[in-house]
């Protein structure tokens, strides 16, 4: 007999599963198109959607670990793609702004990004499917 507790250990791995496939998919389609890892789209991505926003929140909206987000926003001010500047009134913060470069960048991203997304879903699932797997995601997330 499965219990409760192990038909939500499993449905908990294949979520990981899934995800850990669909995201591998998605950085061997951006590195075979010759663009930056995945992580600088998601930055980009919550830069264009939100402005210049300090590295703690992005840190906190995108689950990156301050140590990794301040190498990447490194690496990324250093291609030109983001900027990275003194927060008014606050001597210690900072805020990390999008450039015109990095808007392009992103934009130049979407499309093997993508294709990725499609390629690991569309085949799958029908769209019956995807919503009811987005309703769900919903009420766990």
């Amino acid at each position: 007999m499965t219990t409760p507790a192990a038909i939500t250990l499993l449905a908990w791995d294949r979520l990981l599963s899934a995800s850990a496939r669909a995201l591998g998919h998605a950085r061997r389609e951006l590195k075979r198109g010759g663009l930056p890892p995945i992580e600088w789209y998601d930055i980009l991505a919550a830069l264009e959607r939100r402005g210049p926003t300090r590295p703690r929140d992005l840190q906190s909206a995108l689950g990156i670990e301050q140590y990794n987000l301040s190498r990447l926003l490194s690496r990324m001010a250093q291609a030109g793609l983001v900027t990275v500047t003194p927060a008014p009134g606050d001597a210690r913060g900072q805020l990390v702004a999008l450039t015109a470069e990095g808007t392009a960048r992103r934009a130049a991203m979407w499309p093997a990004y993508a294709a990725a997304i499609s390629q690991s879903i569309e085949p799958r699932l029908d769209s019956d499917a995807r919503i009811a797997l987005a309703g769900m995601l919903d009420r766990i997330g």
